[in-house]
């Protein structure tokens, strides 16, 4: 085979690895579709769902117009110099190159995103940031179900989505940011850097938004207000699984001229041990969130997603025991971080708070703990519990909690982050699109002969005569 053929064969088989990772990755979108459909009560399950299409459609626009500029500009602001560069080599004295050429490979005018035999590379790792992207919004979509404005939903999934997270990523999860050259933070599977911003961004939100209607009694208590469909809402978080493993998968660095698989952080990693890891990590979240909740359904299979979480930011240097000890410390302690939120009277309708932006400081934070020491690439300092409390901190607070609280603020002063209180007794479904998401219901009996929807119509031929 010819050099050109060689390098031709991998550059596709790279190009086809990140490909079908993102295709796989879709999935979480429609478990969040499925999982938040059934979460909701049937009044509201039409809007829950449109939610959901609506973040896809959003942040992968916005992703592409600013969102990938975003990851390449911001590396170094504001310790090691301005937005757009200059990049500085970690393992070297001085500055090696700016950062214009690789930021103007994200502009949507770039040939890199079009038809381009020249770069195949490219347009594939942005399809595989922006389905990040997309996720990173979809965890705030749960916790703010059934009361929240279309419009204000979509300007808050824009700002997390293209915004923060992507900075959180270019700081904690790039070879030249700030948090793992100046620090030796490590975050493999964006414990913090995803998850972390985006349960505290959603728990800056809902403290905006408050309570559903109904959720607290006249004292303060919180009422229990359960899914319209609970085996959806299941199913809909085994899809999110599934599509986990790709997300992991598409954390793991293999292009073209390297001898084996790294992590964005230089260390070594293998796909193989995504698979033994991930397997551990979910089965392990099961059995602490069941026995944490007390076999609490909703819990037990959120507990899960909680395990993954918990070892995602060090699941290339773990064992298989640490991975099953971490898993199951994460996913037992997240019921009662989830009750506590609701016992300040706080309405998070899916516990995304505590299974994402507590579970993602926990996963960073035990990185510094379980892996203080390791080796990282020369220049760069061994990994310590300093970077990551920093790096968890600056996550969960700086751009995840702050943001998602002053721009939810600013849309409920100007009375765009609520439906109306009519609006919110009736439905959504009814408010926004006029229908209910199950239309079967207008044939089912009420008092005088009428249905919820209108009178009862009952064709001829139906009718059994005696």
């Amino acid at each position: 085979m010819s050099p050109e053929s060689q390098e031709f064969l991998a550059t596709f088989v790279s190009e086809s690895y990140y490909y079908w990772a993102s295709v796989f990755m879709l999935l979480i979108h429609v478990g969040f579709l499925a999982y938040e459909g059934g979460a909701a009560r049937s009044k509201n399950v039409l809007a829950t769902m449109v939610k959901n299409l609506m973040t896809l459609s959003l942040v992968g626009l916005t992703f592409f117009f600013f969102g990938w500029w975003v990851y390449n500009a911001f590396p170094l602001f504001p310790l090691q110099g301005g937005i757009v560069g200059p990049w500085t080599d970690p393992a070297a004295d001085g500055v090696v190159g700016d950062v214009l050429g690789l930021v103007q490979a994200s502009y949507p005018w770039s040939p890199a995103l079009g038809p381009n035999i020249a770069d195949n590379l490219t347009g594939v790792f942005w399809f595989a940031f922006a389905l990040f992207a997309m996720t990173t919004a979809s965890i705030l979509s749960g916790a703010v179900i059934e009361r929240i404005k279309i419009g204000a939903y979509s300007i808050l999934a824009i700002v997390l989505g293209s915004f923060t997270w992507v900075v959180a990523a270019a700081w904690g999860w790039n070879p030249y940011g700030w948090f793992f050259t100046q620090m030796g933070y490590h975050d493999f599977g964006c414990s913090a850097v995803l998850h972390a911003v985006a349960g505290f961004f959603a728990l800056g939100v809902v403290i905006n938004l408050g309570p559903r209607i109904g959720k607290f009694d006249a004292q303060g208590n919180p009422r229990a207000i359960m899914p319209h469909n609970l085996p959806l809402t299941m199913v809909g978080l085994m899809l999110i699984f599934v599509g986990f493993y790709a997300f992991l998968a598409a954390c793991v660095i293999f292009v073209p001229g390297q001898t084996g698989e790294i992590t964005i952080y230089g260390t070594p990693m293998t796909l193989a041990s995504i698979g033994v890891s991930t397997t551990l990590a979910l089965s392990a979240g099961f059995v602490g969130a069941y026995m944490g909740s007390k076999a609490d359904p909703f819990y037990t299979i959120s507990g899960g997603l909680a395990g993954i979480i918990s070892v995602g930011a060090g699941m290339d240097l773990y064992s298989p025991a640490i991975v099953i000890l971490l898993a199951f410390i994460g996913a037992y302690t997240m019921p009662f971080v989830g009750g506590a939120i609701e016992k300040a009277g706080i309405d998070d309708a899916v516990g995304a708070f505590a299974v994402h932006g507590y579970c993602g400081i926990f996963g960073a934070l035990m990185v510094g703990i379980v892996a203080a020491g390791y080796p990282q690439p020369e220049g760069v300092p061994a990994i310590n519990f300093g970077a990551q409390l920093i790096g968890a901190l600056i996550c969960s607070i700086l751009l995840g909690f702050i943001p998602g609280y002053g721009v939810s603020f600013v849309l409920k002063k100007l009375g765009m982050l609520r439906v109306s209180e009519a609006e919110e007794i009736a439905g959504l479904d009814l408010a926004d699109f006029g229908i209910g998401g199950y239309p079967e219901y207008s044939i089912l009996p009420e008092q005088n002969g009428h249905s919820p929807m209108g009178p009862i119509v009952v064709p001829e031929a139906t009718v059994h005569k005696a």
